[in-house]
């Protein structure tokens, strides 16, 4: 039986059965052969959503702890302007009154020394804000400078605790002793260091 001449280039190829299809050619697809679509998952397995680290692309929350310190440093901020005022004040009636009766010469030391109090507590006033203002975009230099001022807060509301006899200062000793512990205990543990070594973009 013949199949045909084996050089006619209208019969079909050698090697073929006549009537038959041609095969698909491998990696392309052939006319009539739709190619499997690329990049898609396999069926009954659903693609997951891109992973994204927070500081890329997705803005990462201050943490509860972060906040709290924050606030709190609000707060001891306006004390300590609230009472470096009311000294202020206090202190230059005094003086004045001192002045008039004229022995200013034998107050105006004391005076002097209560009126560099009064800016240190101003001056520490303007850190704490300064050091709340940061907590949103500093890094690890203002966690360390706030470790540093509120283990510097513990040691003064010691001191002044121990010395107060039960008045005015322990109280206000205490305050800033509960305080600064608060902020000092936010700053050393692990969610502030995530905080403040976070990367910025």
């Amino acid at each position: 039986m013949s199949f045909g001449d084996p050089n006619n280039p209208y019969g079909p190829p050698q090697g073929q059965q006549p009537g038959y299809p041609p095969p698909p050619p491998q990696g392309q697809p052939g006319y009539g052969y739709p190619s499997a679509p690329q990049g898609q998952p396999g069926y009954g397995y659903p693609a997951a959503p891109p992973f994204q680290q927070p500081g890329y692309g997705v803005p990462m929350e201050m943490p509860g702890l972060m906040k709290t310190a924050r606030v709190l440093l609000f707060i001891l901020a306006g004390l300590q302007l609230l009472f470096g005022l009311i000294a202020g004040v206090a202190i230059g009636a005094a003086q004045d009154v001192s002045n008039g009766v004229g022995s200013g010469d034998s107050t105006g030391a004391l005076a002097g020394v209560g009126f560099l109090v009064v800016a240190l507590l101003l001056a520490l006033g303007a850190l704490s804000i300064f050091l709340g203002v940061k907590f949103k975009n500093g890094g690890s230099g203002i966690r360390i400078t706030t470790i540093v001022y509120a283990s510097l807060m513990i040691l003064g509301g010691l001191v002044n605790t121990v010395r107060g006899s039960g008045g005015g200062a322990t109280f206000g000793g205490l305050l800033s002793l509960a305080i600064a512990g608060i902020i000092l205990a936010s700053m050393v543990n692990s969610a502030a260091s995530t905080w403040f070594n976070r990367p910025r973009y």
